[in-house]
């Protein structure tokens, strides 16, 4: 019998001979601490196999959490089918979670299905896996702010990701062109910039949300674009801006635009309040504060502002922007959270933010340099709103780039080339989902899909095979279409 094809790759991984099925009688045998594992398990095999999976002294599925697998860290697992019985074993619950996914795609693509199908055997191969990852941060970064996604999307957004064991699901909620967060003292954000192109989450949403990412594996990290990409919110409340009297639209086109926030006292007491109203629905240890493209003509010509750098001994309006990110990366801190940035090289930032390094990879070790982690975003190698071909089928997308799949799986967040010293301040990676060129939930699923699998890869195991990766990915895009992941866009659906 052929190793299983699973997708990211287990770190080793042993075939043994038999199977082991799921029947009626098939009980969990749970330890302290193994309870997500066991209600993951039960609710993602439910709809389809109509399995109870009851917990019992005796069961022949066994998950167990020992804390003395200190070899596995937070998020490996150790996983042993045999005929009669299988052994689920991590040191943390996190890795059990990532060990139930590992089951999800052993056992037939009809377990993926969310509809019961009967007269399928329920059977796993027996085999030996030992699994831990690379890299701590493995994601995706969805853009809701230009194009609102309901909730329920986010949802089957998050399953998509944890079955590829990425545990980060990055939210870009606020920009030019939308604000998705709701903050109950600035109620105008979501009833004047979270109009246009969908609308606003509820905090209920919100919150459920971040509940069912963390059942899976999965941490929600929110991110509020300041001080530039901020047209909806002072569309909503312009005295932030450096213009008094003037108002504004929110943002009708794409790009980058130059209306940023003022840097009086107004402006920066608004920044805290929206994130201390983050903070409270978002529990990650991560606040993303956006950054980058921040045009300073608009402090140049401000007398506040410019007076502003005089009062604080810059050199200049430019220099506020620097300013201006320690003020509000130095209030997450004070809060217990950890400021995250994009840059192109972290030269702008203070060293204790974490950054995104997207315009190139050299940028990234610029900054592990400057004493920054990095969560390394290369646009040639992560940026999924770029064509996957040349093909004149493929929808239009954004333009100067292609990034194949093969490019993707080339990506290397931490380069052989590079010290230890270097490496270990590299968290991970992530892929980014600009939604400019993305009109449907349809579309954002054939733009990410399979590109996101050669990302899981590149993450979690770190291998670069990329035959190895084909073979496995040939099979594993019978999952996908098991999950209604589509393979190609209808014509109709295409942006002009």
């Amino acid at each position: 019998m052929p190793a299983p094809r699973l997708v990211p790759e287990p770190t080793h991984l042993q075939s043994l001979p038999g199977l082991f099925t799921f029947d009626a009688t098939t009980a969990l045998k749970v330890s302290p601490g193994a309870e997500p594992a066991a209600r993951l398990l039960r609710t993602l095999l439910g709809p389809a196999t109509g399995l109870p999976l009851p917990a019992r002294p005796d069961g022949s599925v066994v998950l167990a959490v020992d804390g003395a697998l200190t070899g596995l860290g937070e998020e490996g697992y150790g996983l042993t089918i045999g005929t009669e019985g299988i052994l689920l074993r991590a040191a943390r619950p996190g890795g059990l979670l990532a060990g139930v996914q590992t089951l999800r795609q052993l056992l037939p693509v009809e377990a993926l299905g969310g509809e019961p199908a009967p007269g399928v055997v329920w059977s796993v191969p027996c085999v030996q896996i030992t699994d831990t990852p690379r890299f701590p941060w493995r994601g995706a970064m969805l853009d809701v702010a230009r194009r609102f996604r309901p909730v329920s999307f986010l949802r089957r957004y998050v399953d998509l990701l944890a079955l590829h064991k990425l545990n980060v699901l990055h939210l870009h909620l606020t920009d030019d062109q939308g604000w998705r967060m709701p903050v109950a003292a600035l109620p105008r954000l979501t009833e004047v910039g979270g109009v246009p192109h969908g609308g606003a989450y509820t905090r209920a949403e919100l919150t459920g949300l971040v509940a069912y990412a963390a059942e899976r594996g999965v941490t929600v990290v929110p991110e509020i674009e300041m001080p530039g990409h901020v047209r909806a919110a002072l569309a909503a409340y312009p005295e932030l801006g450096n213009h008094p009297g003037r108002t504004y639209g929110v943002w009708d086109r794409w790009g980058v635009c130059d209306t940023i926030l003022g840097v009086h006292d107004e402006a920066l007491d608004f920044c805290r309040a929206v994130l201390d109203e983050v903070m409270d629905v978002f529990p990650s240890s991560y606040v993303h504060i956006g950054g980058e493209e921040c045009p300073t003509t608009e402090w140049h010509t401000s007398p506040d502002a410019r007076r502003r750098a005089v009062a604080e001994g810059l050199a200049g309006p430019e220099a506020l922007h620097g300013w201006f990110m320690e003020r509000i990366g130095r209030h997450l801190l004070d809060a217990g959270r950890q400021p995250l940035s994009w840059t192109e090289d972290g030269t702008d930032l203070p060293p204790y933010f974490t950054v995104m390094p997207w315009r190139d990879s050299d940028h990234g070790r610029v900054a592990v340099r400057r004493g920054h982690r990095v969560v390394m975003a290369p646009h040639r190698t992560t940026y999924l709103d770029y064509p996957q071909s040349t093909s004149p089928a493929e929808p239009p997308g954004q333009a100067g780039e292609v990034v194949d799949l093969r490019t993707v799986h080339g990506n290397d967040p931490a380069p052989a080339g590079w010290s230890p010293e270097e490496s270990a301040r590299v968290l991970g990676s992530q892929v980014q989902l600009w939604t400019e060129y993305v009109p449907t939930a349809e579309h954002a699923e054939y733009l990410t899909f399979p590109r996101l699998c050669a990302l899981a890869e590149v993450v979690w195991t770190g291998r670069h095979d990329w035959p190895g990766f084909q073979e496995r990915l040939r099979h594993h895009r019978t999952r996908l279409d098991a999950l209604g992941v589509p393979r190609r866009l209808p014509p109709t659906s295409v942006p002009v």
